[in-house]
């Protein structure tokens, strides 16, 4: 068969991207929790009727999510195959949310759906979305010290919720009866099965209008292209093994370091990822399962070569060995409430760190690589009703070749910001008395980091219990060629008006609240990159007259002595040339 002409793929690429980003949209607009249509924690994408693979995602979509539901579809197909699942119909909607199963935590529930064409499956859609709530120990989900996935919640294997276009009340039921604020997930699930509805509809505009045979064709072009660009672009990378580390706090449980050990083998047009020498499996929920880790790695390579078109293919020319018997391997019935937020994005900080070592000009120093994970239950006494309230937040990114990090950036996982604040009050007994940068926190550098977030919210009414699951608590983002590392997570929660910090820093949960009470979090900066004494002084004056650091910290983080509000040149030479001298006499 002839390949198809450039006019027409290009045509047939940009309409299935533009498939999920309708499904995006629709999510997002008609669902009725905060972090779905206000932060957008969730993500939609088309996958191959054969094997699962990923065909195209929303660009508006959570990165992490690409490896994830193409792990999660294929397994559904198995399953269907192997008869462990009823086969589909059509209007049939499965629900999964195991973490076995391809999934991350409990609170992202996936929605799978076959579009038939002619009898036949022709593609599935598929999407996700964090739920605020999915049961368990804790409101919101996030249990920082569960040492098993049932304290975490309603673990669902995948289960028809929509048979023949028709939500059925007993899987309804089951889920209602099992979860916190039952009432509102309604307006929740709703919204996830329109957004596939929608994409089944333009998906069949697209195919009207082309034919099946030429769609299916242009999608295997365009799965071998995004491979031959994914190769090429390694291709540029010199041979050999590049190593790294990255560290997470804690697991929740046990107050000690977990490593993730990477080693990034480049050879002829191929990378392959070993985690050998990670930590094992821990007690706390800081386990990360097969698809989450997997997806980690794809979405560090999307941020290091964003060109190359976000498909199956892509994935191609990248090998991850299964890191058996570590954290980033978990199995039943190891807790991951953590992994999906927080260890993807030390996994992605680890790819980070060794291959800015190959590409210096193309990789950032570390990012905040925190979701901030912030959840609140109670009731509200002028309501009358129950709540549970997700907060997420950014942080700094890292520098790099070019410029400083952007500040308040989302995680490295997705696109997710933060909910509006005036959203938040409405929807909750809450007050936010601050929300702004938090100065100082960019890790200095040639090309500093980009800064965290510091807000502070106060319980209005009634009373709450609060959990973190949250990270770089201990240790900031890595900086990078001799970039300093960016500022570290912080939690204090005032109670009474004493002061109280997390003994695993930024994980806890269950913590009483009164009105009155508050919590302080301030998220980290991104690492530097490059020397900072070879900042340019006029970049530090900039920075030091915003008030992102003091005279204090100019001079001894950038060596730029500041008197008067001006750069004093004379005694910013001496000090630069000084603190050369020394570096050399110490080397």
């Amino acid at each position: 068969m002839a390949a198809l002409d450039p006019i027409t793929l290009t045509v047939i690429q940009a309409g299935l991207q533009q498939v999920c980003d309708e499904m995006d949209l629709t999510f997002s607009r008609a669902a009725f929790s905060p972090v779905i249509a206000e932060a957008n924690d969730r993500s939609d994408g088309i996958y191959s009727a054969e094997d699962g693979s990923l065909i195209a995602q929303g660009i508006g979509g959570l990165p992490v999510f690409v490896g994830v539901m193409q792990y999660s579809t294929r397994i559904l197909i198995e399953m269907i195959r192997d008869g462990r699942c009823l086969p589909p119909e059509p209007g049939d909607i499965y629900i999964v949310n195991d973490p076995y199963l391809g999934g991350t935590h409990l609170m992202d529930v996936r929605f799978v759906m076959p579009v038939y064409r002619n009898g036949a499956i022709f593609c599935w859609l598929s999407n996700t979305g964090h739920w605020p709530d999915i049961g368990g120990a804790v409101p919101g989900g996030f249990s920082a010290s569960a040492t098993a996935v049932e304290q975490e919640g309603l673990r669902l294997p995948p289960v028809k919720l929509f048979k023949k276009d028709r939500l059925d009340p007993e899987i309804h039921g089951i889920i209602a009866s099992n979860i916190r604020v039952a009432d509102q997930r309604i307006g929740d699930i709703k919204a996830q099965a329109a957004a596939l509805m929608v994409g089944q509809d333009r998906l069949v505009e697209l195919l009207d209008r082309y034919g099946d045979e030429t769609v299916s064709q242009a999608i295997g072009e365009l799965r071998e292209r995004a491979a031959e660009q994914m190769r090429a672009r390694i291709a540029g990378i010199t041979d050999g093994t590049y190593r790294s580390k990255a560290y997470v706090d804690s697991d929740g449980v046990v107050d000690a370091p977990l490593t993730i050990a990477l080693a990034v083998t480049k050879a002829g047009d191929t990378l392959t990822f070993d985690f050998e020498g990670s930590s094992p499996p821990c007690a706390g929920p800081m386990n990360s399962v097969l698809a989450t880790t997997l997806s980690s790695v794809y979405l560090a390579m999307r941020h290091i070569f964003p060109d190359v078109p976000m498909s199956a293919g892509a994935f191609e020319p990248l090998i991850v060995k299964r890191p058996e018997g570590t954290f980033l391997d978990a199995r039943y019935p190891r807790p991951v409430s953590g992994c999906a937020a927080e260890v993807s994005q030390r996994i992605a900080e680890a790819v980070f760190a060794a291959l800015v070592q190959a590409l210096p000009e193309e990789v950032t120093a570390a990012p905040a690589g925190s979701s901030g994970n912030f959840a609140l239950g109670g009731s509200d006494p002028a309501r009358g009703r129950d709540y549970v309230m997700y907060q997420i937040s950014g942080g700094g990114y890292g520098g790099n070749a070019d410029h400083d990090g952007l500040s308040n950036g989302c995680s490295t996982i997705g696109i997710s910001k933060s909910p509006p604040v005036e959203v938040m009050e409405q929807a909750f007994p809450v007050l936010y008395r601050e929300y702004a940068l938090r100065e100082g926190s960019g890790g200095a550098g040639k090309h500093r980091g980009g800064f965290g977030l510091s807000y502070d919210v106060e319980l209005l009414r009634g009373e709450a219990r609060a959990s973190f699951v949250m990270d770089h608590g201990r240790v900031g983002p890595q900086g990078v060629l001799g970039g300093a590392d960016g500022g570290v997570n912080s939690v204090t929660v005032f109670q009474g008006g004493k002061a109280h910090v997390p003994p695993h820093l930024s994980k806890e949960q269950d913590i009483p609240l009164k009105a009155g009470d508050r919590v302080r979090v301030g998220t980290p900066g991104g690492g530097g990159y490059g020397d900072p004494f070879e900042r340019d002084t006029q970049a530090v004056l900039d920075d030091f007259r915003m008030g992102y650091y003091t005279a204090e910290q100019t001079v001894a983080l950038f060596g730029v002595v500041i008197a008067d509000g001006s750069i004093d040149e004379g005694a910013t030479a001496e000090l630069r040339e000084r603190t050369a001298a020394c570096r050399t006499e110490e080397a």
